[in-house]
């Protein structure tokens, strides 16, 4: 019997990204997904493109060997592909791993004995994200406790950090995806290594993934993000455009020299090392190849703006080190701004937390950030300055 790779979520980012590592590893990947006509579309077309672009050409890449299930509706049918299954991933948002975690414990806990552990990674923009997954799996409600005792017989967990920007679609692209040709994907090899690392081309398998994970989310996440809310406060189309803007670049440039900063002395990575990654990224997020418009990316503020994210979490630990954050807060000052976008319901929400609750309550909710820390009041300072201008408004 072949390999079988279950994945969740069928997107852009699951079927551009991860099925195609997948599928040109050798396996057969199940998308597990809710959307009925993308599983429909899934299972009608027996192939579909992976399109890389960049300023050296395009390439191109056919998956087949794939299905997909409807966790909602064929939820036994699901259970049992993840019985059986050598790995699960997925790509749903950090959101909605507490969703897919009920049916992965079932099918966990099915697999018959003396089967291989099933590996599990969450392929997620979030620190510890497959940590997370893990704790919902082994939450009582989904795994009887006298069943979490062997449990690691059954599953093992690895985070992972990916990194690769995929922009919204052509409505007319049908299943094929088009994505940039830089990637990385880096999973820790520790929890593997005593049942076997899967085989999956292009992992770069690594002791420590730490560092990794906080040098892509401090980089690429938050010069992507720190882009888009400036350009979309600047009335700009796309993060290309926005970084056309000489104030945008340099807003983009100052928040990365800080988190330069941070990954440098936090992760004793060389300075000329961090600095040339900085280059590279500035470069990849504004590919005029890759059409993301601002909106896109600044979707979902809420979790932009918590705790561990891409702006809170290295201008809090900054903060706390005597270091400047200037450009950070600028960045933070534009993700407060990015309220009542029509096709985001985290910036509705955010609009309403802003006008019903005073600026301390609004930094300790949406930022989760205590009154005893350095950069607590200055991220009140901004609040007041964003709630101010609405009122005037």
């Amino acid at each position: 019997m072949g390999m079988k790779a279950v994945h969740f979520g069928a997107g852009n980012i699951g079927r551009g990204f991860v099925a195609c590592f997948l599928h040109n590893s050798g396996y057969e990947v199940i998308f597990a997904d809710v959307a009925d006509a993308l599983i429909d579309k899934i299972n009608a077309t027996p192939s579909y493109k992976v399109i890389e672009v960049g300023t050296e050409g395009t390439t191109e890449n056919t998956i087949t060997n794939y299905r997909a299930i409807n966790s909602k509706t064929h939820e036994s049918d699901l259970i049992d592909e993840i019985s059986q299954a050598d790995i699960v991933t997925c790509s749903v948002g950090p959101n909605i791993l507490k969703f897919i975690a009920p049916v992965i414990a079932k099918g966990i806990d099915r697999r018959p004995e003396g089967t291989t552990p099933l590996h599990v990674i969450a392929c997620e923009n979030a620190i510890g994200a497959t940590d997370t997954l893990a704790e919902f799996i082994k939450d009582p409600k989904n795994t009887a406790e006298d069943r979490l005792e062997d449990h690691h017989l059954r599953a093992r967990y690895a985070n992972s950090a990916i990194d690769r920007i995929v922009p919204a679609q052509d409505p007319d692209a049908g299943l094929d995806v088009t994505l940039e040709k830089f990637f990385e994907w880096v999973v820790e090899k520790t929890p593997f290594e005593d049942v076997g690392i899967p085989a999956i081309k292009g992992i770069n398998w690594v002791d420590n993934l730490a560092p990794y994970i906080e040098r892509k989310l401090f980089t690429v996440n938050t010069g992507h993000a720190t882009a888009a809310y400036h350009g979309y406060n600047r009335r700009k189309r796309t993060v290309y455009d926005a970084l056309q803007d000489k104030d945008i670049m340099a807003e983009v440039r100052g928040a990365l020299n800080e988190t330069k900063n941070l990954i440098v002395s936090k992760h004793e990575i060389e300075e000329d090392a961090q600095t040339a990654y900085v280059d590279k990224i500035v470069k990849r997020i504004g590919n005029p190849h890759l059409e993301d418009a601002v909106e896109r990316v600044g979707r979902a503020p809420l979790r932009k703006l918590s705790r561990k994210e891409r702006f809170i979490g290295p201008a809090a630990e900054l903060a706390e080190m005597g270091e400047s954050i200037k450009y950070l807060l600028d960045a933070i000052e534009m993700a407060f701004r990015f309220q009542n976008y029509d096709e985001d319901e985290e910036s509705k929400e955010l609009a309403k937390i802003m006008s019903e609750n005073g600026p301390e309550d609004v930094v300790s909710k949406v930022c989760s950030v205590q009154s005893n820390e350095k950069i607590y009041p200055q991220l009140v300072e901004v609040v007041k300055r964003v709630q101010a201008d609405s009122r005037e408004d």
